[in-house]
């Protein structure tokens, strides 16, 4: 059996190119997918919840929220006085779009769990929610480390 790491990586590169496939053909672009099922989800939100979420960088949502904008999936606001920070929700074109983008991820989930049973659907997502956890807590010391490095 090959390696953890590859097996992730393989399923991983094999339901992206399922999502991203589907995407394209609704004008999204890389990263879009993720940012509509976030605000879908959580409604209006900043762009550090939803770097966190997506598990990319503030400056890359900030690239990808723009093109959003343009597009017309998003719109952006200043809340309650506070300059720093821009408040994200999903316009009714965003809306019609994450709606989309929910089918085709029920789809993408429905087919990578075709061959499991609902106990092992279970157990993965317990298994995956535990390599996660683990993958996060051994990246805190060494971002804790660049950090340090870097200044």
């Amino acid at each position: 059996m090959e390696s953890l790491h590859y097996l992730l990586m393989r399923a991983h590169m094999q339901l992206n190119r399922i999502v991203l496939s589907q995407a394209a053909e609704l004008g999204l672009t890389s990263g879009q997918p993720k940012v509509l099922e976030f605000l879908h989800m959580a409604g209006e939100s900043d762009q550090k919840s939803i770097a966190g979420y997506c598990e990319i960088e503030p400056a890359t949502v900030g690239s990808i929220l723009g093109r959003m904008e343009s597009a017309g999936l998003i719109s952006r606001r200043q809340k309650d006085g506070n300059r720093r920070s821009l408040f994200v929700s999903l316009t009714p074109k965003g809306e019609r779009f994450a709606e989309k983008m929910d089918a085709i991820f029920a789809a993408a989930d429905k087919a990578a769990a075709a061959s499991l049973s609902a106990a092992q659907l279970d157990a993965l997502k317990q298994a995956l929610c535990a390599v996660s956890q683990s993958l996060s807590e051994a990246a805190g010391p060494q971002q804790k480390e660049r950090k340090a490095n870097a200044g």
